[in-house]
């Protein structure tokens, strides 16, 4: 699928973040326009702003008129497992049983490209039907499926972030490799793929539980040798898993002095799950701009426990938030916003709507420090746009008929909101027919909305 050539302009309601907002009132965190278009040419954004002014400027534009749904960058979805699309929703089990009885045998399929292949278009679909058009995923331990993730991604010119797991131990022999062969083979994946279209390329030590001393000091070499690529691991999801890592590394001073002492720790390594920090290893988060992944449906699912985001927020430290499909039990960012939510009222802490969509946008964007390019609306950005229909059910519907502002709207997409709420998703300017994102083509009334 090519990126347009052409000027398409989108219009509808918009809604795009600038900073993270404290509340409605925080009027200079975001802008909403409503009446408004999105000027797209050659896959970026050419202007933002009040439809009569932009359309003025494009008079030949194709117009894609999106009223009254609402006009978002896409969704950013920062940690998620390709290779587990087909043990979503796997019964029963914590951590490292699920890991043992349902993940890693079925990523041993994954050895065949065929599959791959198959596994990818599945996963690209779902990922844009809910209004994902950026993902940061592991894959598995073979290079086939992370060329068939990177490939699919080149097809449809999505801006993606993935890598091979790097696990030589406390895996089946088929999931297995080396020190050598995972640093040969993630070496092999950054020259194919680090830079080539929109791709970015993630170093994976799956955690610190499936990689040897000598392993891991692979994975600091590609680090030293890679500074341009992320990093991507798991740390502190649960009780089980942090008592083996340090009967593992019994001289680290904890589950994330592993990472530390090896040279992992860096502004772009993403830690999945970070639950149950240490005050030392809060410290060195703070120091090392390492950033933690809220997995909020993964976390309640496997029953592993409660991310502090307020806690490291005050610290200074950036959060992302995540799916992490396949622990993660739904691939709608705004179901994990709904999930999150309810993490956080249990520490007595608040996610504002607007906030939330924030951060599932510029958010995510900035924690990857690729905000210049994905996660905001702003002229020159790439043209990824998610349209949200409020009135998608008949629950939404009845609900939006008394909402009196778009803090309310907001909340409610978040809370009963999923797939079907996602109208269109736009990637690079161009509209993903997948089919899996298709509403009845009613249009919705006009909601009635006195202020942010």
């Amino acid at each position: 699928m090519s990126h347009t050539e052409t000027q398409t302009l989108l219009r509808g309601r918009i809604l795009d973040f600038h900073a993270a907002p404290t509340d409605e009132m925080d009027t200079d965190a975001y802008t909403y326009i409503k009446d408004g278009a999105i000027l797209i040419e050659d896959g970026k954004i050419k202007a933002t702003g009040v439809y009569q002014d932009i359309a003025a400027r494009a008079p030949q534009a194709t117009v894609k008129d999106h009223r009254p749904n609402l006009l978002l960058p896409g969704f950013i979805d920062t940690h998620v497992h390709f290779p587990q699309v087909q043990v979503i929703a796997s019964w029963g089990e914590q951590l490292l049983d699920w890991l043992n009885n349902y993940t890693f045998p079925e990523e041993t399929r994954f050895e065949d490209p065929n599959h791959s292949t198959a596994m990818a278009g599945h996963f690209y679909d779902l990922l844009t039907s809910h209004g994902t058009t950026t993902a940061v995923s592991y894959c598995s331990v073979h290079t086939a499926s992370v060329e068939a993730y990177f490939a699919e991604a080149e097809r449809r010119n999505m801006c993606m972030i993935g890598g091979k797991v790097m696990m030589d131990r406390n895996a089946p022999d088929a999931l297995r490799d080396t020190p050598q062969s995972s640093y040969d083979d993630s070496k092999k994946m950054i020259a194919r793929w680090h830079g080539k279209g929109r791709a970015h390329y993630a170093i994976t030590p799956r955690f610190a539980i499936t990689s040897t001393p000598e392993q891991m000091q692979m994975a600091q070499a590609l680090v030293a040798e890679h500074p341009e690529c992320f990093v991507q691991t798991h740390l502190s999801e649960n009780h089980d898993e942090i008592a083996f890592t340090k009967e593992l590394y019994p001289d680290a001073p904890d589950y994330l002095g592993v990472y530390e002492g090896y040279g992992l720790l860096t502004p772009k390594t993403l830690l999945g799950h970070s639950i149950h920090l240490t005050p030392r290893e809060i410290d060195v988060l703070a120091e090392t701009q390492a950033k933690p992944v809220f997995c909020p449906t993964s976390n309640l699912f496997l029953g592993s426990g409660l991310f502090d985001d307020g806690g490291l927020r005050a610290r200074g430290i950036q959060n992302a938030i995540a799916t992490d499909i396949g622990a993660g039990t739904s691939y709608s960012m705004l179901q994990t916003l709904n999930e999150g939510y309810k993490i956080l009222q249990l520490q007595k802490q608040k996610l504002h709507p607007l906030r939330a969509f924030d951060w599932i946008t510029r958010g995510n964007a900035e924690v990857l420090g690729l905000s210049d390019k994905i996660g905001t609306l702003a002229v020159g950005s790439d043209a990824d746009v998610v349209v949200l229909d409020s009135h998608a059910t008949h629950a939404m519907d009845l609900r939006m008929q008394r909402a009196e502002s778009l803090s309310e709207e907001l909340f409610i997409l978040q809370t009963l909101g999923d797939d079907r709420a996602v109208s269109e998703t736009y990637v690079a300017g161009v509209a993903q027919k997948n089919g899996a994102a298709t509403i009845a083509n009613k249009p919705a009334p006009a909601p009635v909305l006195k202020s942010a």
